[in-house]
């Protein structure tokens, strides 16, 4: 079962909280939590990413980016990647973590969602389209998984 799940994303502050969010809005009882490989560490989420978020009612406030270790990613049941170098990433930082570390993007044809840092709103905007169907398939996966409708 996978209940503790652990998105990653690169800097942490726009498309992993974002992921994160979503996450927990469409499978509440989920434990989920966000990561980047290259964290801007402390920071709360971009702007950008925070203002599309509240324009689809999702809030990413008090979000307070952190960086990826082995030993995080050892707490966790999931970890989901925005793109398939950061599972490359992942697995060289943790090698026992290969088997528990997929895209985000997996059940929509294993898509990988770009980058929107320092990008356009119109990219913020694409960006929440792709994580808001990811996030939806994820949810509907998981309680498959549990024996859920």
């Amino acid at each position: 079962m996978f209940n503790k799940i652990l998105v990653v994303c690169v800097g942490n502050v726009c498309r992993s909280p974002t992921a994160e969010r979503l996450l927990k809005r469409f499978h509440p009882s989920l434990t989920v939590a966000s990561a980047g490989l290259g964290a801007l560490v402390g920071k709360g989420a971009d702007p950008a990413a925070a203002s599309v978020a509240s324009a689809h009612d999702l809030s990413l406030e008090n979000h307070c980016a952190r960086q990826i270790s082995a030993r995080l990613c050892r707490e966790y049941d999931l970890i989901l990647t925005m793109e398939k170098r950061h599972i490359t990433a992942l697995c060289d930082i943790a090698p026992e973590m290969r088997g528990k570390v997929m895209l985000f993007g997996h059940w929509d044809s294993e898509r990988e969602i770009p980058d929107p840092y320092r990008k356009s709103r119109d990219a913020f905007e694409a960006v929440y389209t792709l994580l808001e169907r990811s996030a939806r398939q994820w949810a509907q996966a998981l309680n498959a998984e549990q024996g859920k409708p």
